[in-house]
């Protein structure tokens, strides 16, 4: 059976869309940039340096193309990223930019000049990685090695494909790669433009293209409720003042069923993280996540320690928190309503 919005097929559009649409796409500089944004999200800036053209005019051209849905824009401080939206207009764009030849000289010209600052950005971001990490490398050693944490985060999840991961605090992107194999769209959210370029950039080298960054809060993301399947909270929270708050945020993503995975440490004493790290909690009780997890209408699903080994006592306890939302995905119809079953 055909799902249909407002009498339109799914995946098919109203006319005057699809006129709308080959209107914006229908010009040189448009499917140059078109092309561009399809394989990866670029600012004006960027753009402006690969075509040759002034801010202006590629601003105007952008314009159009957000205006027609084939583009959406997203703000990061002073920047502003553009990316292809998902289906709709996008989807008839993609078809237009699949039908340019592979040897067109002009797009070919666009694409050498892409590579080439995707390569001084992955530099940049090499750069500011390098120079943070001591301080992460210190953290590091202070707890079990990060790969038996990635692979207890994996054990908890599971290996079950998904449709969409949301990684809150994701720093470099690691986790948006960790899981790429089972989730079909993937978002990092961070605070910090520096860390985002670092994130791109590894995204870039792993070829993720359905995985995405985005500057926001984490007391209010830049995501619309019942979002994710899976939130991920790695190692963010005792850097935050209000920690309950931000996991009650993190619960607002989630859609009917979804789960929530903290990853943090467990209560210790090392007061040096709090000096000279920023850490402004040190560390989680398990009855204080489970009254959070609680009050955001949420069930402990499971928690596991990583404990470092014996004789090693200024190492600390890793902890694993997964919980689920408690509303129940269901077919059925709901208990007193009117509806007959089919």
């Amino acid at each position: 059976m055909i799902t249909t919005v407002n009498n339109v097929p799914e995946g098919k559009l109203p006319i005057e869309d699809l006129v709308g649409c080959l209107r914006a796409c229908g010009e040189t500089t448009r499917i140059r940039l078109l092309a561009l944004l399809a394989r990866c999200e670029l600012t004006v800036k960027d753009l402006t340096v690969i075509l040759g053209q002034s801010q202006p005019r590629i601003s105007r051209h952008l314009k159009l193309l957000s205006e027609a849905g084939v583009i959406k824009r997203y703000p990061e401080g002073a920047w502003v990223y553009y990316r292809l939206t998902e289906g709709g207009p996008a989807a008839l764009a993609r078809q237009i930019v699949a039908q340019s030849r592979d040897d067109d000289p002009t797009l070919a010209a666009d694409h050498e000049r892409l590579i080439g600052l995707r390569r001084a950005k992955a530099e940049e971001a090499a750069a500011f990685f390098a120079a943070r990490a001591n301080n992460w490398d210190k953290e590091r050693s202070l707890h079990v090695p990060e790969v038996a944490v990635e692979e207890a985060m994996r054990g908890v999840v599971g290996f079950k494909s998904f449709d969409t991961l949301l990684d809150l605090g994701t720093g470099t992107g690691r986790l948006l790669e960790l899981f790429s194999e089972q989730y079909v769209k993937g978002i990092g959210i961070d605070a910090s433009q520096s860390m985002l370029s670092v994130a791109r950039a590894n995204l870039d080298k792993a070829g993720l293209q359905k995985a995405q960054v985005r500057q926001g809060d984490i007391y209010a993301l830049p995501v619309l409720p019942d979002t994710a399947d899976l939130t991920v909270v790695h190692q963010v929270l005792h850097y935050l003042e209000e920690p309950s708050r931000a996991i009650s945020e993190a619960a607002r993503t989630l859609r009917p069923g979804g789960r929530l995975l903290l990853v943090d440490f467990a209560p210790h004493e090392l007061e040096f993280l709090r000096e000279k790290h920023a850490h402004r909690r040190l560390g989680f009780s398990q009855e204080q996540v489970e009254r959070w997890l609680a009050e955001a209408d949420l069930d402990l699903v499971s928690s596991n320690d990583l404990t470092p080994d014996a004789g090693e006592k200024d190492k600390l306890t890793v902890t694993l928190w997964l919980a689920q939302d408690r509303r129940v995905v269901t077919d059925l119809p709901v208990a007193g309503s009117n509806k007959e079953l089919a």
